[in-house]
């Protein structure tokens, strides 16, 4: 598996993503979404690809490459 372009640490297991990074405003992102994050401990944003991994969770400190894609809502 590919490691997901950009991931992102949480400590909340509900977040948002509307696309904006460095040098990438949200205006010229995507509408923003929320995502729960579930028992994996990550979710992936539908729009971007950015993965969020719940801090201290399942996902945290393991390799991204190794997990599936998991989108908001989904369940392997």
């Amino acid at each position: 598996m590919i490691a997901p372009p950009e991931t992102t640490r949480v400590t909340h297991r509900r977040v948002a993503c509307d696309g904006a990074q460095a040098g990438i405003p949200a205006a010229l992102g995507h509408p923003r979404v929320f995502l729960e994050i579930d028992e994996h401990g990550y979710v992936d944003c539908g729009y971007c690809d950015r993965r969020f991994i719940l801090v201290g969770g399942p996902a945290d400190g393991v390799d991204q490459g190794d997990l599936p894609d998991i989108a908001s809502g989904a369940s392997l």
